[in-house]
């Protein structure tokens, strides 16, 4: 049995307290104490007491050879050995928004005999599951709140389009897409991103985003070695900043989506447009999937009269809207560091970029887009932010599969989800 010396240290102490403030010792034991206090015996006569005592506060002294194989993170892409069977095509789709990377990516989707989408929204699945079907193509939406069959029989279809987290690594597809490759990074989905790149098992692997998470994707891909073809897209439309930020409602213009960071703000913005006599759509996390896309299409519907949108930065995750203009109404959002604490900061390049490049998208009626903020000190800002580029990925978000925590609950019966989970 193995004892580090943080180890050793707290289980004296517990031992300790545990000899100290009982009521009742053990008859054993207590005599073991009258020995050594008449002298008759030797504080070494405690071991097997303090060693007994050990065992049963921290159990997994008895398996730590087990538990230090079943931590062990640094090679993730031995875990999914079915992936590692298929001899994977690797196709990176990169560009900024509103540059078609993700339509070729979905060509292949479409036209192939089998294939599983994977996005970052649950709108954003159910975008692809309504396209799929439309166009012939039966498909299934997997979410974690539903699951839809594209068969009217019920039947599981060849083709899957799933949120990232639902991705199956255990069923082999002809094409698979993993939308937003670059949210690898992100500190509290990120690992879901690692699992689909390194375990979903396409013939055909297409990732769709940034440029800036090529080379962290080739260096995961060298430890499956696999090679990445690498297909780089522009911006299919023109994006202008405007020289004066909005001010007031009363500027909102039809096409316009102004942006906000808070519930606060959505419901706050959205009253006040609305008090002016105008229909909004709303968009924001915690809305229904199907009420998001009901949001989305009555907002795009060239016959319906709500012209304006109101939404969060979900909108950048690649939804097809047809935005004119966005309007930021602020460029600080809170958000949650590694450690779990709620912080506020500027966006990120990424996320301006992503967020303005919804603007005047290809084929709709605003082929031109527009980006702007609410408060004019905020151009400044918001002028930096387009004028740079995302910052180069380097580290990916990495969890231990079901199989590890499983295997961690059976060498530690006792133990509580949440002291497997940390």
């Amino acid at each position: 049995m193995y004892f580090s010396d943080y180890l050793f240290h707290q289980a004296f102490i517990s031992f300790r307290k545990y000899c100290l403030e009982s009521e009742s010792l053990p008859v054993d034991l207590h005599i073991v104490f009258s020995d050594i206090i008449a002298g008759a015996g030797h504080i070494d006569d405690l071991f097997t007491y303090f060693m007994k005592h050990a065992r049963q506060i921290f159990p997994h002294l008895e398996c730590m050879d087990d538990l230090r194989k079943i931590s062990d993170l640094r090679s993730p892409a031995n875990w999914y050995p079915e992936a590692r069977s298929v001899i994977r095509k690797i196709v990176y789709h990169a560009g900024p928004t509103n540059s078609g990377k993700t339509y070729h990516a979905l060509k292949k989707f479409l036209s192939s005999q089998s294939g599983v989408y994977c996005g970052p929204l649950k709108l954003l699945a159910s975008e692809v599951f309504q396209k799929a079907n439309d166009q012939g193509t039966p498909c299934d939406l997997v979410t974690g709140e539903e699951r839809r069959f594209g068969n009217l029989d019920k039947i599981a279809s060849s083709h899957v389009a799933c949120t990232v987290e639902m991705t199956s690594v255990n069923t082999p597809y002809e094409v698979a897409i993993i939308d937003e490759i670059q949210m690898l990074r992100d500190p509290q989905r990120g690992w879901a991103w690692t699992r689909a790149l390194l375990g979903v098992m396409g013939d055909e692997v297409h990732l769709c985003g940034e440029l800036a998470a090529v080379d962290l994707v080739r260096s995961i891909m060298v430890t499956t070695g696999e090679e990445v073809e690498v297909y780089k897209y522009k911006r299919l439309t023109d994006l202008d900043i405007e020289r004066r930020a909005l001010e007031s409602l009363d500027n909102v213009k039809d096409g316009d989506c102004i942006v906000c960071f808070s519930k606060n703000d959505i419901y706050s913005v959205s009253r006040h447009i609305e008090s002016r006599g105008r229909e909004v759509a709303v968009i924001y996390g915690g809305l229904p999937p199907g009420t998001k896309l009901a949001q989305a299409q009555k907002f795009n519907d060239p016959e319906n009269p709500c012209k304006v949108l109101v939404a969060t930065d979900a909108i950048g995750m690649g939804l097809n809207l047809s935005i004119k203009r966005v309007i930021f109404y602020s460029l600080v959002k809170p958000t949650m560091n590694e450690k779990g604490e709620r912080e506020v900061d500027t966006i990120s390049t990424s996320q301006a970029l992503q967020i303005a490049g919804r603007a005047g998208r290809y084929g709709t009626q605003f082929e031109k887009g527009y980006v702007t903020t609410f408060k004019s000190e905020d151009l400044p800002t918001l002028d930096r932010l387009l004028a740079g580029s995302p910052d180069i990925l380097k580290q990916a978000g990495l969890h231990p599969t079901a199989d590890q925590i499983e295997m961690y609950a059976y060498h530690l019966p006792n133990a509580t989800l949440s002291n497997l989970m940390v």
